[in-house]
C-alpha cells in the first residue's frame, strides 16, 4: 500500500471541506494514520481509488464511514462547567418565564458526540423544574455527523471514570449501576433526547421551529473562517428571538459576523 500523494490529499481535504466543513488542510498525517490500514485491509489499490468508491456510492455510506474515522469525538460530562452554571442559574429561569404558557421549550446540541452534553442538559432540567417538571415539553435535540458516537449516545453506557465529574446524588438518581462498573443512563432521562445524524452543512436547516437554546461547542474549531461565519448565520436564523448560543471556550464569534451578542464568554443572545 502505497502513501497519500499530494494530489490524493488535496482531493479528499476539498471533497471533506465541501460536503462536511471540517478542513483538513493541515492533517496530512492524520487522515494517513486513521485510513492507510483501512485501504490495505480492503484491497483499494489507492486513495484516487477509495476516493472513487465514495463518489459513486449513491447509498452515501461509504462518505459516512470514512468520516467517522476522521472526526475526533472527545467529551466528557460536564465539560466547561461554566457553561452548565450559566444554563441552570440564568437560561432556564429566563425561559420558564419567556415560556411560561406553552411550557415549550426547544433546546438542540448541535455536534453532540457521545452524548454526555445533552444527557446532561435533561438532567439539569429534571433538576431545576423538580415535580413541575411533567408539565413541560423539554425534549432535546441531539446531532452529529458521526455515527459510531450516535450509537454509543443513544445506547447510554457509560464507565465509572465517565462519571466522576458528576454530582454523586446524579449518578444515583440518573444512572442504572450495570457490570464491571458500567454504568446506564436511566430511561427517564434518555428519553429526554432525541439522537439524529445531521450534518451541519446543509444548507438549509429543515426545522420547522426555532430553537431557544443551541449547544455547539467545540465544533467549529475544525472549520475555516468563511464555514464558520455561513454556520454561525444559520444558528442565528434558527433561534428564537431572546435565545441563545453556546460555542466552545476556545471559539469566538466577532461583533461583525452576526446579530448576537455576547452575554458571557462563549455565550451569546439573540
Amino acid at each position: 500500500m502505497r502513501q497519500i500523494t499530494q494530489k490524493e490529499f488535496t482531493d479528499l481535504v476539498n471533497y471533506v471541506k465541501k460536503n462536511y466543513g471540517v478542513n483538513l488542510t493541515h492533517k496530512k498525517s492524520l487522515v494517513a494514520g486513521r485510513l492507510i490500514n483501512y485501504l490495505s485491509e480492503n484491497h483499494y489499490a489507492s486513495f484516487t481509488d477509495y476516493m472513487n468508491h465514495i463518489i459513486s456510492d449513491k447509498t452515501g455510506q461509504a462518505a459516512v464511514a470514512m468520516i467517522d474515522r476522521l472526526t475526533t469525538n472527545h467529551t466528557y460530562f460536564m465539560r466547561e462547567n461554566q457553561h452548565f452554571d450559566y444554563f441552570r442559574n440564568n437560561v432556564l429561569p429566563y425561559l420558564e418565564r419567556a415560556c411560561g404558557k406553552k411550557k415549550d421549550m426547544g433546546i438542540w446540541s448541535a455536534g453532540c458526540s457521545t452524548g454526555q452534553e445533552p444527557y446532561t442538559l435533561a438532567m439539569l432540567m429534571e433538576d431545576y423544574f423538580g415535580t413541575s417538571k411533567s408539565e413541560w415539553d423539554t425534549t432535546i435535540l441531539a446531532t452529529d455527523i458521526s455515527t459510531k458516537a450516535l450509537n454509543r449516545a443513544a445506547a447510554g453506557n457509560y464507565t465509572k471514570d465517565d462519571l466522576s465529574a458528576l454530582p454523586e446524588k446524579w449518578k444515583k438518581k440518573y444512572f442504572t449501576f450495570l457490570t464491571d462498573e458500567n454504568y446506564k443512563i436511566c430511561d427517564r432521562i434518555s428519553k429526554e433526547v432525541i439522537f439524529r445524524r445531521f450534518n451541519l452543512m446543509t444548507e438549509q436547516f429543515p426545522f420547522r421551529r426555532k430553537f431557544h437554546v443551541i449547544f455547539c461547542r467545540n465544533v467549529m474549531i475544525y472549520f475555516d473562517a468563511a464555514t464558520k461565519r455561513q454556520l454561525i448565520n444559520k444558528f442565528y436564523e434558527s433561534t428564537e428571538e431572546g435565545g441563545f448560543l453556546f460555542i466552545g471556550h476556545s471559539e469566538s464569534i466577532g461583533r461583525e459576523e452576526s446579530g448576537y451578542r455576547c452575554v458571557m464568554p462563549a455565550v451569546y443572545k439573540k
